[in-house]
């Protein structure tokens, strides 16, 4: 696949900004913006947290799974995937496979900064930010995969989405 054509997969911890970047990224690309957890939610016909406390969270990850499988099949799309996206090896496989990944990393107090208040994340309950950082500590090692990395903590939306170009042009 030639990479003008290759859908730029977007993977971090919950408010690492993939929903900001990837907005900023298909825009100036002029690329189609698949947000995964939204395409979840509508195949599903329920919210992510609803899923999650009526289905549970192997039902979650499967569904998830399958919405990849068939983002996937498409081309020229940034695609913001949720973050545990990556829990599932399948997952990596499926994303390695479909386009060029990049990882979104971010300080656990810029984080719990960036989703303070959202009811929407249900692995927050409880204290945020000591449970971002048993998160972040759970899957130190699941974004290595990754083609390229940014830390979004030392840079605005727009010069995160500016490095990843200038490396996705290369």
């Amino acid at each position: 696949m030639s990479q003008s054509q290759q859908n730029i997969i977007l993977i971090g911890m919950m408010g690492t900004g993939k929903s900001t970047v990837g907005k900023w990224l298909a825009h100036h690309l002029e690329y189609d913006l698949v947000d995964l957890d939204a395409a979840l939610e509508e195949h599903e016909g329920s919210s992510i947290a609803s899923i999650f406390t009526n289905q549970g969270e192997a039902y979650f990850r499967n569904a998830e799974t399958a919405i990849l499988q068939q983002v996937l099949s498409g081309t020229g799309q940034v695609i913001a995937t949720g973050g545990g996206a990556v829990l599932n090896q399948e997952n990596c496989e499926l994303m390695k496979r479909g386009g060029w990944v990049v990882a979104l990393t971010a300080e656990a107090e810029d984080i719990a900064s960036r989703v303070q208040g959202d009811g929407l994340r249900p692995l927050l309950a409880g204290n945020s930010e000591e449970r971002i950082r048993t998160i972040l500590e759970e899957r130190k090692n699941a974004y290595l995969f990754a083609d390229y990395t940014v830390n979004t903590s030392l840079f605005s939306a727009e010069q995160v989405s500016e490095m990843i170009l200038t490396h996705y042009r290369v």
